[in-house]
């Protein structure tokens, strides 16, 4: 194990300021601020309210996570980041800080892609991912289907929503109900206590000609509102259990139904769920169901590591370690829309080096990059790091 990459990740896509320390696969420490509460009131995450809330509290939850992991910043093999995608000035806020932690201190920096992430941190909860990868990534901004031959180089998208993503329907229905923000976690919670069966809402793009592994929740949505509003303008009592099961068990149909399809159609025999929404309890168990029938390995992270974390940066800054892949740019800068083909951005100066020297990453050790960055060693830096 010590010989296992140790790297630090930090995420800051959205509301959650995570900081993760990994070593190899396994998970030292996994340290958020979440300014979730801040948002509560205004119904969902206001991006400016997200930066500033980072900037507080980035260095404190970077040292909590160093402490809790039991190493210094000196020890670490390398500093990896969420450069996209997400809210463009939050992320710019985790760059800017990875970038100074990772000059500062002579270590090399990887920007990694938030979707990548959500689909390698599994390895820290049941060991190296299978190649390829089949995931299902769901959360308030994303639902996709991505096939993953390698994670740090070859990411495939199979299909993706065309309108709202699941947890995007999520949060607005709960604020249809009046159930506040973040939607998920108390949709799941009463939709353990109604009927998924009493309405029978509708199930988007699964017809014959409809896209096979593209999602659209925005029909949904707009079916579970009007429903909602015909109780209320009838005088009547809205059932909320019912129509949070109802709605649940429509989303979660065509999630699974669909991530089942893609594994069949591609010969994968197991199936990753990530991101936010793999949290929710009816996912999860309807998903085991269908992979049990269809002799399909599911993987699904607890739920802790399925939302925003920087636990999960950091183990896919550590493959990047472990498979020699180059080093980011000290000009990498955020991309809130970089695409999941792009696992991490190396820029073009490291490709070059690369090329010509034959990887960016030495032995296969982060201590092998470190000829890549004998710059930074030119500035004094004894006082500033124990």
């Amino acid at each position: 194990m010590a010989d296992e990459p140790l790297v630090l990740g930090i995420e800051t896509s959205c509301d959650e300021t995570g900081v993760g320390v990994v070593r190899g696969t396994t998970l030292l420490a996994d340290a958020i601020a979440s300014s979730v509460d801040e948002h509560a009131r205004f119904g969902g995450v206001v991006p400016e309210v997200a930066s500033r809330a980072h900037l507080e509290a980035m260095v404190p939850t970077i040292e909590r996570a160093l402490k809790e992991a039991g190493v210094s910043a000196r020890d670490l093999d390398g500093i990896a980041v969420t450069a996209g995608p997400g809210l463009a000035g939050a992320l710019l806020v985790g760059v800017s800080a990875a970038k100074a932690y990772a000059y500062a201190l002579g270590k090399p920096l990887y920007g990694v892609n938030h979707l990548a992430s959500h689909i390698c941190v599994d390895q820290l909860e049941h060991g190296p991912l299978p190649e390829p990868t089949m995931a299902l990534l769901v959360s308030g901004g994303h639902s996709s289907l991505l096939l993953a031959p390698d994670i740090t180089s070859d990411v495939r998208p199979l299909g993706a929503t065309i309108d709202d993503a699941a947890g995007e329907a999520f949060d607005k229905i709960a604020r249809v109900l009046q159930l506040g923000f973040p939607g998920g976690p108390v949709i799941d919670r009463l939709a353990k206590e109604g009927d998924p069966k009493a309405i029978n809402f509708p199930r988007g793009l699964t017809g014959p000609r409809d896209a096979a592994y593209d999602f659209s929740f925005s029909g949904l949505k707009t079916a579970v509102a009007r429903w909602i509003e015909a109780k209320r303008n009838a005088g009547e009592e809205v059932p909320v259990r019912d129509v949070a099961a109802s709605f649940q068990e429509a989303v979660v149909d065509v999630l699974t139904r669909k991530a089942i399809r893609a594994c069949k159609d591609e010969g994968v025999d197991h199936l990753m769920i990530g991101g936010g929404v793999a949290a929710n309890s009816r996912l999860r168990s309807l998903a085991q169901e269908r992979c049990d029938a269809a002799g399909i390995v599911l993987r699904v992270p607890r739920p802790k590591l399925c939302t925003d974390n920087g636990a999960m940066v950091a183990a896919l800054g550590a493959e990047m370690v472990r498979r020699n892949r180059p080093a980011s740019d000290w000009d990498l800068s955020a991309d809130s829309s970089l695409p999941v083909t792009d696992p991490h951005v190396p820029g073009t100066s490291s490709q070059e080096h690369e090329h010509e020297h034959g990887g960016g990453g030495g032995d296969g050790h982060a201590h092998g990059h470190a000829h890549d960055h004998d710059h930074v060693h030119e500035l004094s830096k004894d006082n500033l790091y124990s």
